[in-house]
């Protein structure tokens, strides 16, 4: 019998690609190439040419590589600004028409553009703070918190949002599994929270907070949960090795696979493509309108893989293990993987992509490792790395900003939102006393859960909303005493 009971607390060809290459080792003798970049480089060649053959059309789309940098704040000199309505008008046209400051050099006013991906140059302005206009777009500069003089600053921070440091509900997860490796909850677009109690899967709706049992294992324990990215589908992994697929709508299993040969340790999703990853060492690709188990079957780790995250596109598949290794894989090729990354010293399970910068692929490593590393997964290079000073256990950026959440283990059990500009921590949340294994994300991007070896379900508010509907939600809240056998 478990519970879960509710609580409240406050054109080009191979040949001249490696020929590039080897213009680039002859012009750099005191910075020598590892034969792994060499390999990521040549891969990255391989994959240009069978993208450039595989389009075929009436039409010619070039690609647009955007070029990444990590950028330094420098602070801009002070601006004397002469009453509050000042300010908040700035903070208007920053934050509501999505305009960015910039002061003409003539007068040293300040002035606001749109936020556009091509402008023309201007070569009587320059942006406040004092970084080449060209990489503004840095992938890791947060336009919302960008170069504010110091004297705006102290009207805008006024108006920051506030972050409770508390979370507003708590489940009580009896049999929640305290291991590493597994990915036990999942929250999906229908905004129906998928919790996994050893052999047991429970739905919760967030709205009506109604608790449903989906499925109870006979002789086996649930690994890892996964939600479909549109339809009702739950992708459900097991101790034992199967796949089983339920339509949660009708709470019925569709189809079982059986292609493991040792537990299933992570799902996700990419349009019609189901991916799993196992202690197997195997990555098997599965297309859900085909009848066969599955059509591929990629073995890169030399570990269990436990970490798997496919790309907004559906275009690359980034994939870590106990080996340490972190791989991006093709969709056009999964013979083997296009780069590989070694850098980090521990298990690679924390993964996250970006939705506000294509390629943008962020990983967090275990115990040993302790930081996070940003990389460009269209070029396989690594951007930064931050030590976090505890072990990394879910990586997740968040669907508002261009922030980034991180959950962690031993020894802080904390929970962490970092702006991505400089890597500076915004909010830091604690309330597990174990490591925080699992970490999801509402729908709408307001909230997150986490999960712990504490055995409890925490729901925090990263982005508040409105006073009023947070007590009304509250309050409807507070009729139901579930309870699920």
């Amino acid at each position: 019998m478990s519970k879960l009971k509710l609580q409240f607390c406050s054109g080009p060809s191979l040949q001249s690609s490696m020929g590039n290459n080897q213009k680039v080792f002859q012009g750099n003798q005191q910075d020598p190439i590892s034969a792994l970049q060499q390999e990521n480089l040549i891969n990255m060649g391989n994959t240009d040419q069978k993208r450039r053959n595989n389009c075929a059309g009436d039409r010619f789309i070039p690609t647009i590589k955007k070029k990444f940098s990590i950028l330094t704040e420098t602070k801009a000199p002070a601006q004397d600004i002469a009453s509050s309505q000042a300010a908040l008008e700035m903070l208007y046209k920053q934050q509501i028409l999505d305009q960015e400051p910039i002061m003409e050099s003539e007068n040293g006013s300040l002035k606001f553009i749109n936020q556009n991906n091509f402008q023309y140059k201007n070569d009587h302005v320059h942006y406040i703070d004092s970084i080449d206009p060209k990489n503004y777009n840095s992938p890791l500069v947060d336009h919302k918190y960008f170069a504010l003089p110091e004297t705006i600053s102290s009207y805008y921070g006024k108006y920051i949002r506030k972050i409770p440091k508390v979370p507003f509900k708590v489940l009580d997860a009896p049999q929640l599994q305290d291991d590493f490796y597994l990915n036990l909850i999942d929250w999906s677009n229908q905004n129906t929270l998928s919790v996994a109690l050893n052999n047991c899967v429970y739905l919760w709706n967030a709205q009506s907070s109604k608790v449903t049992k989906l499925l109870d294992l006979c002789n086996d324990v649930v690994t890892s949960v996964g939600w479909s990215l549109r339809g009702p589908l739950l992708g459900v992994g097991t101790n034992n090795g199967e796949l089983q697929l339920w339509d949660a709508c009708k709470l019925q299993k569709v189809r079982t696979y059986k292609s493991h040969a040792a537990r299933v340790g992570t799902l996700c999703f990419a349009e019609s493509t189901l991916s799993s990853g196992s202690r197997d060492k195997s990555i098997i690709q599965r297309d859900l309108r085909q009848k066969e188990d599955y059509y591929f079957k990629s073995i890169a780790h030399k570990q269990e893989v436990c970490g798997l995250k496919w790309s907004p596109d559906s275009q690359l598949l980034a994939s870590g293990g106990n080996d340490n290794k972190l791989y991006i894989w093709s969709a056009a090729q999964y013979d083997k993987p296009i780069f590989k990354f070694n850098e980090h010293q521990a298990a690679v399970k924390a993964i996250a992509w970006s939705p506000h910068q294509h390629g943008l692929l962020a990983s967090g490593g275990g115990t040993a490792d302790k930081t996070i590393r940003f990389w460009n997964a269209l070029e396989g290079k690594m951007l930064q790395k931050e030590d976090t000073g505890s072990q990394v256990c879910n990586l997740m950026f968040s669907k508002m900003e261009n922030e980034l959440i991180s959950t962690h283990g031993y020894s802080q059990h904390q929970i962490i939102l970092w702006k991505c500009n400089g890597m500076k921590r915004i909010a830091t949340l604690i309330g597990h006393t174990s490591r925080v294994l699992y970490l999801a994300m509402s729908p709408d991007g307001y909230t997150i859960v986490t999960g712990a070896g504490d055995e409890t379900l925490r729901f925090w508010s990263i982005y508040p909303q409105s006073g009023g509907n947070e007590q009304n939600s509250k309050c409807q809240l507070a009729l139901h005493n579930i309870s699920i056998r």
